[in-house]
């Protein structure tokens, strides 16, 4: 069966947008470039229809193009291949603004995680940085600025989300101390705080906070009003949540009445 309509229908934005997601469910992702070649649309409008269609939580929007918007499995150790499609837009801009948090000099430590992952690819701006890290996706990117001092944590490999954890990471760990900490966040509420699914990142995590002089969580605010499995921090031990403007009503006063800082994208 042909599931486009006549390139002459397509002007109707109810059409265009009943007709992309009816795609999204016979296939797990569709491109912006096909879409405008087969609807005779602009990619300019597609674009659009994809961001109007994601505001309604109906989709997701990709690089090019969107996908199904995912059955959430807050306790599913999510691989980070498939995490890094989701609010790359919203993770690139919370990375930027984490690196205005960052002075020239400073001790960081880079939680796991794909929002993390863009704070360190927001540091061109500097040219002396000693920084702690058990992702080695995200070591990797450090390497490429070639001037920074990079300390990778040893460890059992998590293949799911490119980091290491365990013992071995945990006694490493211990040399350092008074960084300032860029948390990945998979699950966030104001009762339970910051948690996870999976126990030994939980365990790092812990540890991480602890011996950290601040501590910033980055994450979308698809993460809010969720719970995971493994409990990681009380509200009370984090300084500063950096997000995007999604978050839910009044969710940011009552943070800040936490003593939290708040900072929007």
């Amino acid at each position: 069966m042909n599931d486009t309509l006549p390139k002459q229908n397509m002007s109707s934005a109810k059409e265009r947008r009943a007709l992309i997601l009816s795609k999204l469910e016979s296939k797990e992702e569709v491109l912006v470039t096909e879409l405008s070649r087969e609807l005779g649309i602009s990619e300019v409008t597609i674009r659009k229809d994809l961001t109007i269609l994601q505001s309604r939580n109906l989709l997701v929007r990709t690089r090019g193009g969107a996908i199904r918007r995912p059955v959430e499995n807050l306790n599913e150790d999510t691989a980070i291949s498939k995490k890094r499609m989701f609010y790359f837009k919203e993770k690139e801009r919370i990375g930027e603004e984490a690196a205005k948090l960052i002075n020239e000099g400073d001790f960081i430590m880079l939680d796991s995680g794909t929002t993390t992952m863009e704070v360190a690819r927001h540091l061109d701006r500097f040219q002396h940085l000693d920084i702690i890290t058990n992702a080695m996706n995200i070591a990797t990117e450090l390497m490429r600025y070639k001037r920074f001092n990079v300390v990778m944590l040893g460890g059992n490999v998590r293949i799911n989300s490119h980091s290491t954890v365990g013992p071995l990471a945990l006694s490493v760990l211990k040399n350092f101390n008074d960084y300032k900490l860029f948390l990945g966040v998979d699950s966030f509420s104001l009762d339970s705080g910051v948690s996870t699914p999976n126990l030994e990142e939980a365990l790092l995590n812990q540890q991480m906070i602890q011996q950290a002089g601040k501590v910033i969580a980055v994450f979308d605010s698809s993460k809010f009003n969720k719970r995971s499995y493994v409990h990681i921090a009380e509200l009370s031990q984090i300084d500063c949540i950096i997000t995007d403007n999604g978050l839910p009503s009044g969710m940011k006063n009552r943070l800040k009445n936490a003593g939290i800082e708040v900072r929007i994208v």
